[in-house]
């Protein structure tokens, strides 16, 4: 701190020691420099900009959609897929499409988004209830705080020389009886039965 100075006297200093002089506050009385070398300091901001959007996770909303007639296992494969974006993060909205006759009976989408939020209890939490906008009804659901999605395990390698390998230790250890025939010797009646014919 170098304290309170004309501003001719502090660009002087701030040329003296190849730093430039910033007004950090220009409101105080008497207003408030800095001597630094605002290039370097522009480029740490940035980098520092940079890097707190690189950890910055960004939310979309997916949407998946669905008919008042949807059957039973197709609203299971879409619940399995709204799992699969709550796990990634994001945020779902899932809508009932209306048609024609289907508008007379929107208890029957209410009947469905409230069927899915029971299935997803611990995974998601409703953000917006069933809402009914013109042909469309929607709620909002995301990630449920606290909720880990499970861990996929990888598979078992059954690659082909694992297969061999069981294949080869099957062949050496196969019994041997004593009526079953020597490798390379023929039963009598088969010798037989061809030379008759």
């Amino acid at each position: 701190m170098i304290g309170v100075m004309p501003t001719p006297r502090a660009l002087e200093i701030a040329r003296e020691r190849d730093l430039d002089l910033v007004e950090v506050q220009p409101n105080a009385v008497p207003p408030v420099c800095k001597l630094m070398d605002y290039g370097r300091y522009k480029y740490e901001q940035a980098k520092k900009e940079s890097e707190a959007r690189k950890h910055q996770k960004t939310i979309t909303l997916k949407e998946i959609r669905l008919r008042p007639r949807t059957d039973e296992h197709d609203v299971g494969v879409k619940t399995r897929k709204i799992q699969e974006f709550l796990a990634d993060g994001d945020k779902v909205r899932v809508s009932v499409q209306f048609r024609g006759p289907d508008l007379r009976h929107p208890e029957i989408g209410r009947r469905l988004l409230d069927s899915i939020a029971e299935t997803l209890k611990g995974t998601a939490v409703i953000e917006r209830p069933p809402v009914m906008e013109g042909r469309v009804m929607s709620m909002i659901i995301s990630r449920a705080p606290g909720w880990e999605p499970p861990k996929k395990q990888a598979p078992a390698p059954t690659g082909k020389r694992q297969v061999a390998t069981a294949a080869a230790v099957a062949g050496s250890q196969a019994p041997t009886s004593p009526s079953a025939p020597a490798a390379g010797s023929q039963e009598v009646g088969d010798a037989t039965d061809t030379q008759q014919k």
